[in-house]
């Protein structure tokens, strides 16, 4: 019998569902179109007005693992309890130093949740709170865990070398989104990091069919949360700039977030209004319909002043996908994607006149924007299917699975 016969794999996430992560979900049904058995555990209670009908297609049965606080007397029983209980037990409480007490118990709970469901394999997203839980449970069943690692839980100000290196040795294997990615966690961590493998995200191609741009109105789409490492503020200023050269356009920005109110006061105070709107979030179905209709997407992504900045937006990738030129900057993985002038356009970041000339030159282009939109597709089809992608993740899972846990009696 093959590792992979009888894997069973339980996604560890901070939150489930959320509705800016269409990665894992796309992830997880492609997951079960090829009969993988699976679990979801979350940490955290969903929070999202808003969710995609796709959700209705995942048949994984969600765990919430329980809350975020607990207390002292409760914390100490199960802290017993696992001690003893668990292959890892002896281990646990080295491997849990300097983590926090939620984390600690939520890794508890999570093993007892592994072990009653027969879960191989651990894999989280995002090499933080979740990673975190995944490993401290590793160490108690002894069922061996990896990680995707995104953007923010990579580069943001808050991440301490020690802990991410420490769960780039303890993973039985480590999956990042780009090549820009793999080579800043070598250069950082060294051999660690030896063990990381790109894998792109991918796409159910068959649910983004191609449509050519061609006679599209002059609407130029953003889509993302409102933050500042989507460069919002700066696609504004590159619309007043193109408003005064009289460009015929509107632009329409899809999404919510912390910034909402201050990007919508940026709008009046600029009085571009007019060809100007923040849309408010939509629903992945009514996302795909705009872009299906716009004549390009602006992803004007930055580096925050925190660090925190986009891996490679999904956005881009469907946008791609359905026949809708991109513009974009050269921050981490994107220009693997927008490749310039063959695949979409780049334009420095932080540069709104240099954002307006490129939105401009495509605008103005139908020719260039039906070549970088059949450029484009086809490379969604080599290298970003989720067909193709897919199989290279599951084979990580199986090869590191152990056999199912068996039933530990506490003594």
């Amino acid at each position: 019998m093959s590792p992979a016969d009888h894997t069973r794999v339980g996604y560890v996430l901070k939150m489930y569902p959320r509705l800016a992560e269409t990665f894992i979900l796309n992830e997880i049904l492609a997951h079960e179109a090829s009969d993988l058995p699976m679990q979801i555990y979350s940490l955290r209670s969903p929070i999202d007005g808003r969710f995609h009908s796709d959700l209705a297609r995942v048949r994984a049965e969600v765990t919430y693992i329980g809350g975020p606080s607990v207390k002292a007397e409760v914390f100490w029983s199960h802290l017993q309890t696992a001690t003893r209980a668990f292959p890892g037990g002896p281990a646990f409480l080295d491997a849990a130093a300097g983590e926090s007490a939620t984390d600690v118990y939520q890794a508890m709970l999570l093993a007892e949740a592994v072990r009653a469901d027969r879960v191989t394999h651990l894999h989280a997203h995002f090499a933080t709170v979740a990673t975190t839980v995944a490993r401290l449970a590793s160490v108690l069943t002894g069922v061996p865990y990896s990680f995707t690692a995104h953007a923010k839980d990579i580069y943001h100000e808050t991440v301490v070398d020690d802990d991410l290196r420490r769960k780039l040795r303890d993973a039985s294997a480590v999956v990042t989104v780009s090549d820009f990615n793999l080579k800043h966690l070598a250069d950082r961590y060294g051999a660690d990091a030896a063990r990381v493998e790109r894998i792109y995200n991918g796409l159910d191609l068959d649910r983004f069919a191609y449509e050519t741009p061609s006679g599209r109105p002059p609407v130029i789409l953003g889509v993302g949360r409102l933050v500042e490492k989507k460069g919002f503020a700066d696609l504004i200023d590159a619309c007043v700039t193109l408003a005064d050269r009289g460009c015929e356009f509107s632009c329409t920005i899809v999404g919510g977030g912390v910034l909402r109110n201050d990007l919508q006061r940026r709008i009046d105070r600029l009085d571009i209004g007019h060809v100007v709107e923040l849309l408010g979030p939509r629903p992945r179905q009514e996302v795909a319909e705009w872009m299906r209709r716009a004549a390009l997407v602006a992803a004007p992504c930055v580096i925050s002043e925190n660090g925190n900045r986009d891996g490679l937006p999904t956005v881009i990738l469907e946008a791609m996908a359905l026949g809708t030129p991109c513009v974009s900057t050269d921050v981490t993985g994107i220009p693997e994607v927008v490749r310039h002038g063959e695949t979409g356009l780049i334009a420095p970041q932080h540069d709104p006149a240099a954002l307006a000339d490129t939105l401009e030159s495509l605008l103005g282009d139908e020719p260039l924007r039906l070549r970088l939109a059949q450029n484009a597709r086809s490379l969604m089809e080599a290298e970003f299917d989720i067909r193709r992608t897919i199989p290279a993740l599951r084979s990580l899972f199986g090869s590191a699975a152990v056999s199912p846990p068996v039933e530990l009696e506490v003594g």
